[in-house]
């Protein structure tokens, strides 16, 4: 006997199966509008990680997307403040190591006392360049493809140094892999790209957590900063110092804080900020002016929703 299609018996079935479907119509708009304020507004992904760092400071730095985008495309963000006449350009990069937490922290508060005192600068900081790494769970070192970004730079003999170093030094420590040739990962293309839009005249590099001041490049490196002592490590395949400081010629100051998951106290970190003004007054020279467009930061490309 011929049977109509659907059964009786599935009637009550379709009808649950598209009341589910309506009802998770506007949870799932609900879900991508989340999706897409979180890639206009990273405070409220990052506040539960980063130490120190409340909703108002965070609200206050107002960052800003870039074209940058992590493995998992995740936007990267900077901000710009600018001193009414503009001397240095200063690039501030914190988060490349993800499990760095304190170094993120950092940044945002020195956005805060730069737009005190920009000190005849124009300064760009990108507080989280491996939100991946960051955002983790747990945080971890690398980027999401595993790759160690501060071993991912262009640096001469890269493909023979870099691996040599990461077989023999580290003893192929997965923490340090340097990725499969440079700037194999989005996030060290990102900022190699930003070194060539914005031609920095000083990195500051925030790391941690070994407690001291490194300096690659050329000029003289800062005593200290705050309780922050030179000791230069020396120079590693890949680095940001190395190629930055060493290969093009632009000084590279790295901070190490003394914890990862940490920030110093804020009067701590206030004497920091002071001292690297002081001494970029002394030793880093005025140079000659570049149109505002050439180092504007390039506006990010319209899309439809973040990806996760």
């Amino acid at each position: 006997m011929h049977r109509p299609f659907p059964p009786r018996s599935w009637l009550p079935l379709l009808a649950c199966w598209l009341s589910a479907v309506l009802l998770a119509t506007p949870a799932l708009a609900a879900k991508t509008a989340a999706s897409t304020a979180t890639a206009a507004d990273p405070c409220p992904e990052w506040l539960p990680y980063l130490p120190n760092v409340k909703p108002a400071l965070c609200a206050a730095a107002k960052l800003q997307p870039t074209v940058g985008r992590s493995v998992k495309g995740r936007t990267l963000f900077a901000r710009d403040v600018a001193a009414p006449e503009v001397g240095l350009r200063v690039l501030v990069v914190g988060g490349m190591h993800g499990d760095e937490l304190s170094s993120a922290s950092l940044a945002m508060h020195w956005i805060q006392w730069a737009s005190q005192t920009p000190s005849n600068a124009h300064w760009r900081f990108i507080p989280a360049l491996n939100p991946d790494g960051l955002l983790g769970k747990p945080a971890q070192r690398m980027n999401a493809n595993g790759v160690d970004l501060n071993r991912n730079f262009p640096t001469p003999n890269w493909a023979r140094d870099a691996k040599l170093y990461w077989e023999q030094r580290t003893r192929k420590d997965p923490r340090r892999w340097p990725g499969p040739k440079p700037l194999s990962e989005p996030e060290s293309r990102y900022l190699h790209d930003e070194m060539q839009r914005f031609q920095p005249h000083l990195i500051v590099s925030i790391h941690a957590p070994y407690g001291l001041l490194d300096f690659d490049g050329p000029g003289t490196p800062p005593p200290k900063l705050g309780r922050l002592y030179l000791d230069q490590v020396g120079i590693y395949p890949g680095s940001l110092g190395n190629y930055g400081g060493i290969h093009k010629g632009m000084p590279v100051v790295t901070i190490e804080l003394p914890s990862a998951y940490r920030t110093p106290q804020e009067a701590e970190m206030r004497q920091m900020w002071l001292d690297l003004l002081r001494w970029m007054s002394a030793h880093i020279p005025p140079p000659a002016p570049i149109s505002a467009a050439a180092t504007a930061v390039p506006p990010a490309p319209a899309r439809k929703a973040a990806r996760p």
